[in-house]
């Protein structure tokens, strides 16, 4: 505070800091942390929900005078109807106290056999590749209250993965040590399924790329009858390892390697088969061609337990031919093939009616993403969701009630709605979200479409939850309103946004939003900074309630930036498949020439934007794209902060970055041309370059390669390594209000200030 020449304080009033966002007050003190509805599940037959529910968090009474207070903590499953009444403890936690511990499991995950009469628990979960796939499994018998490990008390019971119930709810399938298991329940009587698992052979699961890439972890699926399995086995024998080194770990450094195929080099091989659980003998479905070429990013049981559909993907993922698995005669019948010019991605298991008569598949092959109801023999192909938009998500179907639920929206890319169709399309489309809620919706439906969690946002709103009878979207039940945050957002200072469109330089749309400095005078100009992602797997521009992202944006506002993102082509927005397909081979040029064509755009539409203050910063494939406008465009693009970047695509996996960019041994130039280090000698601007030691995703050997290039042509910029962090770059007391201080202070020491 100032001080007068008398020593009294000032008379001008101090600031008022409560109006004002502080990196503070967002990443440290967490004050706009919303309140989160309950993560519960719908019981099969629509009659309500079950939650977990912390004992400590529920009205206790205290023990009386001479009696022993219960010690042990944790959580009671519990029902409840979905307007809320009739809770009911079905499980409590003293059921699940294994005999003589003190505490009660800590539930990860948790699912019911299909006759009611067993619990599975998951807990002490390991990573594995990126998520928390091993651990320990325990089962309740919910008559007899019966508690106990599978696959018994040794330490190896600590190894088992994707436990599951059989449909007949007799059996407990599970991985282990690459292996798969049956464990019948009641008995602990435990049968080896496979016996070739090693650690290069892997069965019931995948490498790393498979996960990653095809967002698939459970490798293994019961057949509806109970008596087979069917599943994926890969061999990554040859697959070349990746070493990454931790030097904070202790002493002496640790590594660890994985088998990672980076883009044309050789991949795991991957088979299908089917194991009988009476004679353990395995089938395998005779594909044709080297199983090292192909991908299966799905398998699913076709309605029956006769046949197994196969997705049979060639390796430049053009191609996807249906094959029909007849295990018992290990024969193959290609029932259907979808093809595109470019590339095929995001895949789906087909669903299948219990009759096997038919299936639900998702297809772009008339331009648009679809569902369609395809016979079994492939012949008769019915699109149930006509029209020129995107299905963005198939939530659930209902035989019954000849309806199926998806999310789309025909006419505002940036929003999210309900829809219902019919089964076998004879129905029309309609919307069910109400036209008051303009923006994103989110819904968790019921297995039989009668009930669901409504979750809705918008761009500057914060979510709120009710469950709603899907039918008339009537709501039975508020979850949460975060009125308390909401109340704590109105008396900030917050910039006004809006969403616009653009065009770029060949007439094609770009969609965007833009915040502008709360009071801004219109008489003067304004820094800009661009927040990019610019490719297939992700879209900035949703009119969705982003959290920290949009408060920090909202922070950059009041200090005096403009503030904007544009979804260049290519990204995942529902534009249908020429918006997302004419990037192929093209990343890293067309996606960031849409950038500069819209800044363009926004600086002949506001003209108080200062055309010589551009920032940029983007995180995985945004850093990418900042990395390319900073080195490609540094006539326009001024000062960049690029976070865990892919600087050379010839680094990345081969499923993701061949499937974009073709296989680098047979298209040189697409990998050349679209990766930023070849332009890195062009940097003229102000770089800030960050990454993690231990990200196993978009690997730190990328930025070295980065700074010798940079260091070469004597380009100076700024740099930060944190030590093994993730490709998330989180992990860490501090590390988020650090790494967010360092970009927000790069790009106030460089852009507030006019250009000389």
């Amino acid at each position: 505070m100032l001080l007068s020449l008398c020593g009294c304080a000032s008379s001008v009033a101090p600031e008022d800091t409560s109006v004002k966002l502080t990196l503070k007050r967002i990443y440290q003190d967490k004050e706009f942390e919303p309140q989160r509805a309950p993560y519960f599940r719908w019981l099969d037959d629509g009659s309500g929900y079950t939650v977990l529910e912390p004992r400590d968090k529920q009205a206790e009474t205290k023990p009386k005078a001479g009696e022993e207070e219960h010690g042990v903590k944790g959580s009671d499953i519990v029902f409840y109807k979905a307007d809320g009444s009739g809770r009911q403890v079905l499980v409590s936690l003293e059921q699940l106290t294994p005999q003589g511990a003190k505490e009660a499991l800590t539930i990860e995950d948790y699912q019911w056999s299909d006759d009611g009469q067993w619990l599975l628990v998951f807990t002490n979960g390991q990573k594995v590749w990126r998520s928390r796939t091993r651990g320990d499994f325990w089962v309740l018998n919910l008559k007899s209250n019966k508690l106990y490990q599978l696959g018994g008390a040794q330490p190896a019971a600590k190894k088992l993965m994707f436990a599951k119930f059989s449909p007949d709810s007799k059996r407990v399938a599970y991985v282990q040590d690459n292996n798969i298991y049956l464990e019948s329940l009641g008995s602990s009587k435990v049968t080896q399924l496979t016996h070739d698992g090693s650690d290069t052979l892997i069965n019931g699961h995948f490498d790393w790329v498979y996960e990653e890439e095809f967002t698939i972890k459970d490798g293994f699926l019961w057949s509806p009858d109970s008596q087979n399995i069917a599943y994926w086995q890969l061999d990554s024998s040859g697959v070349k390892l990746f070493t990454m080194i931790n030097n904070t770990a202790g002493l002496y450094p640790t590594i660890t390697q994985f088998p990672y195929p980076k883009a044309g080099e050789q991949n795991s091989a991957v088979r299908i088969g089917v194991v009988n659980v009476q004679d353990g003998k395995t089938r395998w479905a005779p594909l044709p061609g080297d199983n090292r070429d192909r991908y299966v990013p799905r398998i699913s049981w076709a309605g029956t337990s006769e046949a197994v559909l196969i997705q049979d993907v060639n390796r430049p993922q053009n191609t996807n031919v249906l094959r029909l698995f007849d295990w018992q005669k290990q024969q193959l019948t290609t029932i259907m093939t979808e093809h595109d010019d470019a590339f095929l991605e995001w895949y789906y298991p087909a669903e299948w009616e219990k009759d096997g008569r038919h299936f639900i598949w998702h297809s772009e092959r008339d331009g648009w993403r679809h569902l369609y109801r395809v016979s079994r023999d492939g012949k008769s192909v019915v699109d149930l969701t006509p029209g020129d938009y995107d299905v963005v998500d198939l939530l659930t179907l209902n035989k019954a009630t000849n309806s199926l639920y998806f999310t789309a929206s025909p006419n505002h890319p940036e929003a999210r709605y309900l829809f219902k169709a019919s089964l076998d399309g004879s129905g029309k489309v309609t919307r069910i979200t109400p036209e008051n809620f303009s923006g994103n919706n989110r819904y968790y439906i019921s297995k039989d479409g009668s009930l669901a969690m409504h979750t809705y946002s918008r761009f500057d709103v914060p979510p709120s939850s009710e469950i709603i009878k899907v039918d008339g979207h009537n709501t039975i039940k508020a979850l949460t309103d975060n009125a308390e945050l909401k109340a704590k957002l109105a008396k900030l200072d917050l910039p006004q946004h809006q969403f616009f469109q653009v065009k770029a330089r060949d007439g094609v749309a770009l969609d965007g939003w833009v915040m502008f400095p709360p009071h801004m005078d219109k008489s003067k100009k304004y820094p800009i900074i661009f927040y990019v992602y610019g490719e297939p797997w992700g879209s900035t521009v949703q009119d969705v309630w982003s959290g920290d992202n949009y408060l920090w944006s909202s922070m950059m506002a009041q200090h005096g930036f403009i503030m904007v993102s544009v979804d260049n082509r290519g990204t995942r927005a529902p534009k249908g498949r020429e918006w997302r397909k004419s990037i192929y081979k093209k990343i890293g040029i067309i996606t960031v020439r849409d950038q500069v064509d819209a800044l363009d755009a926004i600086a002949k539409r506001w003209p108080q934007v200062d055309s010589a203050r551009v920032g940029v910063w983007g995180h995985s494939g945004g850093g990418s794209s900042t990395l390319n406008l900073l080195f490609r465009h540094g006539d326009k693009f001024k000062v960049g902060a690029a976070f865990a970047p892919v600087a050379d695509i010839r680094l990345y996996d081969s499923i993701y970055q061949e499937r974009y960019s073709g296989n680098p041994k047979t298209d040189p130039d697409s990998y050349t041309q679209s990766s930023p280090i070849t332009f890195a000698k062009n940097l003229t601007g102000k770089l800030l370059l960050v990454h993690g030691t231990g990200d196993d995703n978009v690997h730190y050997q990328g930025t070295e390669e980065l700074i010798n290039e940079l260091v070469k042509y004597n380009k100076q910029f700024e740099f930060m390594s944190y030590p093994n962090r993730t490709h998330a770059l989180k992990e860490g007391e501090g590390t988020t209000l650090h790494r967010q201080t360092l970009k927000t202070d790069f790009f106030e020491k460089y852009l507030l200030k006019p250009a000389q």
